[in-house]
């Protein structure tokens, strides 16, 4: 991001915000998306973050953060709109791989890896898709969360383990049902 376009918008240039949300529009949505798993709450979520970044922007005090400090809105809002929901949601996690029409093993892994996403909470999906998706620095992923390094080390560390572990059960689940069925 343009830090002279950032000081522009943060002192009222409305085309240089304008810029700037023609730039994050597309990554915001797909975070949101990763987030939430719903296409209309992932609108929802990037507009109110777009609208509430455009009213906090005079107090932005680095320009050259902006995307990691517009995370943070971006973030809050998906919390907001799961509220709003007061459901499960589900995640569909992008590998960002095309898959062979050929290689099930591929896609049953990948379904495999779908559904332990789902089964974590709002924030250990959040730390994921921020830190694992967006490829942001823990320091960027902090700023975004707005808390300490440490504690995203710590959410990280705690996401990837319950993935992990819910992963294995699967899979274990899986081998015994396979077992089952060859008896």
């Amino acid at each position: 991001m343009d830090p002279q376009r950032v000081v522009r918008a943060k002192e009222g240039d409305e085309e240089a915000f304008a810029t700037i949300v023609e730039t994050v529009y597309p990554r915001f949505r797909s975070v949101a998306y990763r987030i939430l798993g719903d296409p209309s709450l992932a609108e929802d979520a990037t507009q109110q973050a777009l609208l509430r970044i455009w009213r906090k922007l005079p107090r932005l005090r680095d320009p050259a953060r902006f995307e990691a400090w517009g995370y943070r809105f971006l973030v809050r809002a998906c919390a907001d709109e799961a509220r709003r929901q007061q459901r499960s949601l589900p995640v569909v996690v992008a590998t960002g791989e095309l898959i062979a029409a050929d290689d099930t093993h591929g896609v049953d892994d990948r379904d495999q890896l779908e559904r332990g996403f789902q089964r974590l909470s709002l924030e250990q999906r959040t730390v994921i898709v921020l830190h694992h998706y967006l490829d942001l620095t823990l320091e960027d992923t902090a700023t975004a969360l707005g808390v300490p390094v440490g504690t995203v080390n710590s959410r990280l560390s705690r996401a990837m383990s319950k993935l992990r572990d819910t992963l294995e059960r699967d899979s274990r689940s899986l081998r015994s049902t396979s077992l089952e069925a060859t008896r």
